[in-house]
């Protein structure tokens, strides 16, 4: 068996190996994967975040040891805040910039540096503490960052995310694993009986005509949902779903609202 980390700021990862291949979600800077199938050019992977598997291109690889890869923890591992982020590599002297939700192992605070195996990189940027102790708002503070960020199926960067990448990556941020994909992330917490107990930071589900989870997106107080959509956007919410003003239409249909965090 044999170990990877991402040391690009996203790495595609398809359900078949070929560039044609839907993008089932990204893999962000810093996370950590097995390597359990090799054909060609193509490296099958289980994202250990998730445990998401798919295919990606062999050369976006940088292989760490086994125990590196045991050895990150999500004790020792910081995770950025910030929308975007700009690092260096220490050995090339190389900066480059990476999105919110990337993942820095081994990292230390006095020092902003971390460690991608053999490789040190420093965060160029100031650390984002916050200023909230209320995770809700944090949660939901940074979630807005995205505000405007393009729908992308499978994204889960500042420039194209689609709507559970969204909500996955908010949580992340604030050291909360959720699932991947909404069907799945409506498996986690608990169910809030009516839409006036709903809280900042819950999850709502959508539905379609056939019951299957399609969508998912925040809730915010106040009858309101951050989602993406088209966009990142904030729209109406009620017992009946997502009301999209600008085209005076419902366009989801709520299916059940969750608590996350207890």
């Amino acid at each position: 068996m044999k170990f990877g980390i991402a040391n690009i700021s996203s790495i595609p990862l398809r359900r078949e190996p070929a560039e044609s291949s839907e993008m089932m979600t990204e893999i962000l800077f810093g996370e950590h994967f097995e390597i359990v199938e090799l054909i060609d050019r193509w490296a099958k992977i289980k994202l250990n975040f998730d445990n998401y598997i798919g295919w990606i291109d062999k050369k976006m690889i940088q292989e760490i040891t086994e125990e590196f890869f045991n050895g990150i923890t999500q004790n020792n591992t910081f995770v950025s805040q910030l929308f975007i982020n700009n690092i260096e590599n220490k050995s090339t002297k190389q900066t480059f910039y990476i999105g919110g939700g990337s993942s820095f192992p081994f990292f230390r605070n006095e020092t902003k540096c971390f460690f991608l195996g053999e490789h040190e990189y420093e965060l160029l940027e100031d650390i984002k503490s916050c200023s909230s102790c209320d995770i809700r708002k944090r949660i939901i503070d940074s979630a807005m960052q995205y505000m405007n960020s393009a729908y992308l199926w499978g994204g889960r960067n500042p420039f194209g995310i689609d709507c559970s990448g969204l909500t996955q990556v908010a949580y992340k941020i604030h050291g909360i694993n959720i699932n991947r994909d909404a069907r799945k992330q409506i498996e986690h917490g608990s169910n809030i009986d009516f839409i006036d107990n709903a809280k900042n930071a819950d999850l709502a589900f959508f539905d379609n005509s056939d019951g299957i989870i399609t969508h998912v997106g925040l809730v915010l107080e106040g009858g309101k949902i951050l989602h993406a959509s088209g966009k990142v956007r904030i729209d109406k919410l009620d017992h009946q779903g997502i009301y999209n003003e600008e085209r005076k239409i419902y366009t989801h249909k709520l299916r059940m609202i969750k608590d996350i965090l207890g």
